[in-house]
């Protein structure tokens, strides 16, 4: 049983952000909805979150997504990595990082900033790496989440938040489908039943994974390639390098009362339908069902230790060199 130290961040506008130092984890966020206070995000109660599997609202790494076979090559050499996923590895091995005490360095009534030292060898990972994450909760109902890192030697680096939305109420079984959803996104990646890459980046057109006009995640859900997944577990490729200010992605409640834009620096975002919540424990008693929930996770492209074509978007940290990315999630009454 946990005894996680929990940390409050509130503005003036009423949300109020919760988050501990187990996994540097974000708790809960509850925004005023037209007079109501309301949850957003899924958890369960803090003392047990070392019980549950689908990393809510957790900080992963050193690597976010997959590693295909639990190992790649650099400079010549075979890195073998703990596999956590059958034969591959998720978000970082069996102890990744949303599996430990991140040490609270300082915080205030509208930021935390948690640290977390892995040494060498950590899951199978090479070089001492430094990380650190800093929430900041904005006076306009946007929280902005940004890491940075340090090794001393070169290796994949990959971090991320996983938590989980539904605008409705994070805090019961709702089903997310019902949700609208925008993708600035022309491409996606293929993968197999296990989530490892199985193709090239894929031009969205004429497919389900087309989100770059806003449609309900059920509109062409299961169809296709999501069947091998249960749904949606597919990164996009993001094109905010062609976009200034616009949003990478909008998320809209079903009755168009809440929306949330992200930002990102990342390449890439992960969507996961909560293909497979079911048996999650909620914070007020219960499970979750599949489909609770969605996770839109920021981030470098899966498996691009093992593909050096897509190493220049990110993903291998290099000696000396200083990993930083930030991600923000900007909440609108509608």
């Amino acid at each position: 049983m946990l005894n996680p130290n929990i940390i409050t961040l509130n503005n003036k506008k009423g949300m109020q952000i919760s988050l501990m130092d187990w996994g540097a984890t974000w708790l809960s966020c509850q925004l005023l909805v037209q007079g109501n206070y309301r949850e957003v995000l899924l958890g369960c109660p803090p003392e047990q979150y070392d019980q549950q599997s689908a990393y809510l609202g957790a900080s992963i790494g050193r690597y976010a997504n997959r590693i295909a076979h639990s190992q790649f090559y650099w400079q010549g050499q075979c890195i073998q990595l703990e596999a956590n996923q059958g034969e591959h590895q998720l978000h970082g091995g069996p102890i990744g990082f949303d599996k430990r005490y991140w040490q609270i360095e300082k915080c205030g009534q509208n930021f935390a900033k948690f640290s977390l030292f892995s040494p060498d060898g950590d899951q199978g990972f090479r070089g001492n790496v430094q990380a650190s994450v800093v929430y900041h909760l904005s006076q306009q109902n946007w929280l902005e989440i940004e890491y940075s890192a340090y090794s001393d030697q070169d290796t994949p680096l990959s971090l991320t938040n996983h938590a989980y939305f539904n605008l409705l109420n994070g805090q019961q079984s709702e089903d997310i489908r019902q949700h609208y959803l925008q993708i600035n996104a022309d491409y996606y990646l293929p993968v197999d039943q296990q989530g490892i890459p199985s193709a090239a980046l894929t031009s969205v057109n004429n497919t389900s994974f087309d989100f770059r006009q806003m449609k309900t995640i059920a509109q062409d859900f299961l169809q296709g390639e999501q069947q091998l997944t249960k749904g949606y577990d597919h990164a996009f490729l993001l094109n905010q390098r062609h976009i200034e200010n616009q949003p990478v992605a909008s998320l809209l409640a079903p009755d168009k009362s809440l929306q949330l834009q992200l930002y990102t620096s990342q390449p890439a975002l992960q969507v996961y339908t909560g293909n497979y919540l079911s048996g999650t424990a909620q914070r007020q008693g219960g499970y979750y069902q599949d489909y609770a929930g969605i996770a839109l996770e920021t981030q470098a492209l899966p498996d691009t230790p093992n593909h050096q074509e897509w190493q220049a978007l990110g993903g291998m940290l290099k000696a000396g060199e200083t990993y930083r990315h930030w991600t923000r999630f900007d909440f609108i009454m509608t």
